[in-house]
């Protein structure tokens, strides 16, 4: 006997536990199971049609038709999903519409669609290179973005090493390093100057970070993000320029301030050179009557030489001071900065009756920095310090006749840093004030650019050191230029001493 002579047409499961239905052809429900009312009941529906796809006349039509089941057709309604099967029997002209509900499942599915989506609109869009390679190095896969950091398309980038990429003997070493580190640590970051296929010089910061065998621990693939950062390096480099000439022309300023100091160190000189000249004329006069002249003669010529070369290692300090160029970093004595320094600004101090007194270690600590830069940087705390004084005087909170007393001092910390220190007797400033001296274009001085102590602890820092400000017990200033311990012992480059020879 055929489905359609049953009294039932079709003898359904009661305890299915998946939705079924019995269709005609105009999609009216015949019978259903007792997983349609329950499901019904959870969604609220007050009727099965409901939860059926929306064009099920139509899938009903082609299923009898073309005497075929269709699947996989999807519903959602009330908050749920499910997947239905419409099975055909062309001779009753009736469907059977068997569902799943498989909310979780087509939530999840949504949900990596839309994560792939997602992942496919950042990769193909990204302008940094996102790149998957093997543990030797060779591209595996590699994002669009390949093209304008490399000049090579994903897929030709497939297979390739490294060095054949990174054509260079600079790049080479700082790969090794990177997959040595790679091994060890797990996450790489290096920066490489590159050629462009193009013919222009670009700038690669590339981090990397290692995948590894859950069980082994071996290394098996390896993520790399590449950037392009020439813009960032252009900038740096351009800024590096500015602050170059900056203090330069902080240089040029600071030596016309002083230029009265300059004169009396060059008039020194020159004044004996005068004097010795002068006598050895009048000894010269009488040598042939007293032939014992000519040992003086030659004793006022050696002096002259000395004082000579003196005057000629004062310009050359000087040219040094006002030189243009790139810093020079080198070992330094820092006794030896703070003693040139302090007979510079000597005869400023004293016109303003300001002691500049010098407490140095005798420990003869050397850093490494550039000497120019570092004397830029003590004159301007020196200077700053002899104002305060002078200010301190003109408050009445010093006695008129009294000599104030700047004092430099060098010492070691417990760390075996090395300080550098101006101590001033000035009249101070608040912790407000304290923070804010070092911000660009603050200023208490109604002439004062406010650049000064910006610009100097940008110098220290640059040297790896760092330059602070505290109240003093003198009821005055410290600034302290802190330098970190220098463990090489490298001979400091030579610096001029007091009595103008070199040490």
């Amino acid at each position: 006997m055929s489905i359609a002579d049953q009294p039932t047409p079709y003898p359904l499961l009661p305890n299915d536990p998946q939705p079924t239905l019995i269709l005609d052809q105009r999609g009216q429900v015949v019978a259903s199971t007792r997983s349609v009312h329950q499901l019904m009941e959870d969604a609220g529906l007050s009727s099965p049609e409901a939860m059926l796809p929306v064009n099920t006349v139509h899938l009903i039509r082609a299923a009898l038709t073309q005497n075929r089941a269709i699947e996989n057709v999807e519903s959602r309604f009330a908050g749920y999903d499910c997947i239905w099967c419409f099975i055909p029997d062309t001779g009753s002209q009736q469907v059977i519409a068997r569902g799943r509900e498989a909310t979780r499942e087509i939530r999840l599915r949504e949900q990596a669609q839309r994560s792939n989506r997602l992942y496919r609109l950042i990769t193909e869009n990204t302008t940094d290179l996102i790149s998957r390679h093997a543990p030797d190095g060779r591209f595996i896969d590699a994002t669009p973005a390949s093209w304008q950091l490399l000049g090579y398309r994903p897929e030709a980038l497939r297979g390739k090493t490294l060095e054949e990429v990174f054509d260079s003997e600079q790049a080479a070493k700082k790969l090794a390093e990177a997959q040595e580190k790679l091994r060890e640590e797990g996450y790489a970051t290096l920066t490489l100057n590159i050629t462009h296929p193009d013919g222009k010089a670009r700038y690669l910061e590339i981090s990397s970070r290692a995948i590894r065998e859950t069980y082994t621990g071996a290394v098996v693939e390896v993520i790399s993000v590449s950037r392009d950062i020439t813009s960032r390096v252009e900038s740096e480099e351009k800024n590096r320029l500015l602050a170059d000439e900056l203090a330069h022309t902080t240089r040029l300023a600071t030596l016309g301030e002083l230029a009265s100091s300059v004169a009396h160190e060059m008039n020194q000189p020159l004044a004996s050179i005068v004097n010795f000249a002068s006598a050895s004329q009048r000894f010269l006069q009488g040598a042939q009557q007293q032939p014992a002249r000519l040992a003086k003669v030659e004793d006022g010529l050696e002096k002259i030489v000395h004082h000579a070369n003196r005057a000629s290692e004062v310009i050359k300090r000087l040219r040094a001071f006002l030189r243009k160029g790139q810093k020079r970093m080198a070992p330094i004595a820092v006794n030896d900065v703070a003693a040139n320094v302090a007979r510079l600004c000597q005869w400023e101090a004293e016109k303003k009756r300001v002691r500049i007194v010098e407490s140095l270690t005798d420990s003869q600590p050397i850093i490494t920095a550039d000497p120019v830069l570092l004397e830029q940087v003590l004159i301007n705390l020196i200077r700053n310090a002899i104002d305060a004084s002078v200010e301190a005087r003109q408050n009445g909170s010093k006695i008129q006749a009294e000599l104030a007393n700047v004092v430099i001092e060098t010492r070691l910390n417990d760390n075996g840093e090395v300080l550098l220190e101006v101590t001033d007797e000035g009249p101070g400033l608040s912790e407000e004030a304290i923070r804010q001296i070092f911000q660009p274009f603050y200023t208490s001085k109604p002439q004062g650019l406010g650049l000064g102590l910006s610009m100097s602890r940008s110098i220290i820092e640059d040297f790896g050191g760092f330059l602070d400000a505290a109240p003093a017990s003198t009821g005055g200033l410290t600034l302290t230029c802190r330098f970190p311990a220098n463990t090489q012992r490298n001979t400091p480059v030579p610096m001029e001493s007091s009595d103008g020879e070199f040490r």
